[in-house]
């Protein structure tokens, strides 16, 4: 994965964009190009919608195929890959956009990532494929990171674009691969927001303030960290088995996800959390894996595809 800094000195002249979209994303996204010198033209569904973009200097093209026409570089914003399919798919439209580079940054996942592209080879159309990894405030700055994942040479060929929008990211040639790392940070997120959530209950339900949790939670974090980029790399390796690193293994980790399940339970709280949690150290455990590090817990989430602790090609 190489990471690309923004480049002023970069001539945004040599490329004209088209925006798909003027959400409050694509709105971002159009004032970041702007802002660079880029000639813009910005399409929305919704007309309306584009006036403020207007008044800072954006075209507003009356349809789809008036915004690829008038474009070297068309960026698909819209919320979804079925949804970008219903712009780009009639015939006019796909006529347009042969021998241009379509950039999607549509939510999708690594399949809809890879249909599309080969939708676009079968077109004569250039496809990167993309996943804004930042909320719309920090689009055009170096906080602002999307991933591109596709032909490289059409990534380089770009960078001036791919640095208006802000800090840019090339994970790969396999274009599922933005999807794909978009989707593993973002569970991570999610797991990270949801104990917050978990744990704010937990000290509410016993009269400890949830502002100390926080600073609490703060202080711990790089502990935190410590411990999933270990279990990363041992999960890497498939170093499953305890040993002299070990930090914590499954049966000790279970005995406190049992203790805060208890906990939920004797305040009333949500269970679907700590049920979960319970159902994964379960399985490891009826495995065999109780004295194994806290990293064979990734045994019961792989399940599905036959996780092999011996057998790296087979994770």
């Amino acid at each position: 994965m190489s990471k690309v800094q923004v480049n002023d000195a970069e001539a945004p002249t040599k490329r004209r964009i088209a925006v798909l979209g003027a959400g409050r994303m694509g709105s971002a996204l159009v004032l970041a190009l702007l802002a660079r010198g880029f000639a813009v033209t910005v399409w929305n569904r919704t007309a309306s919608k584009c006036a403020p973009l207007a008044a800072k200097g954006a075209r507003v093209a009356g349809s789809v195929e008036d915004a690829v026409s008038g474009s070297d570089v068309i960026i698909g914003n819209v919320s979804d890959y079925p949804t970008s399919l219903e712009l780009v798919q009639p015939p006019a439209v796909t006529k347009a956009l042969r021998e241009r580079l379509f950039v999607q940054l549509a939510t999708g996942t690594p399949r809809q990532a890879k249909e599309m592209a080969g939708w676009a080879r079968e077109h004569q159309i250039h496809y990167l494929d993309g996943a804004i990894m930042a909320t719309p405030e920090f689009i055009g700055t170096e906080g602002g990171h999307i991933l591109y994942s596709g032909p490289k040479e059409l990534f380089e060929a770009n960078q001036p674009v791919f640095a208006a929008l802000g800090g840019h990211v090339y994970v790969g040639a396999n274009v599922g691969h933005a999807s794909t790392l978009d989707a593993s940070l973002l569970i991570v997120l999610w797991g990270s927001l949801f104990g917050a959530l978990q744990g704010a209950a937990l000290s509410e339900a016993e009269d400890y303030p949830v502002d100390e949790f926080a600073s609490s939670l703060e202080a711990t974090m790089p502990v935190l960290t410590s411990a999933v980029l270990s279990t990363l790399k041992r999960i890497d390796k498939r170093r499953f088995e305890a040993d002299e690193s070990t930090f914590s293994s499954v049966e000790t980790c279970y005995a406190s996800a049992r203790l805060i399940h208890q906990m939920n339970e004797e305040h009333g709280l949500h269970r679907g959390l700590t049920e979960a949690l319970d159902k994964i150290f379960r399985h490891v455990t009826d495995a065999g894996h109780a004295q194994s590090d806290v990293a064979a817990l990734y045994l019961a989430i792989a399940a599905a595809r036959g996780a092999n602790p011996a057998n790296p090609a087979n994770p």
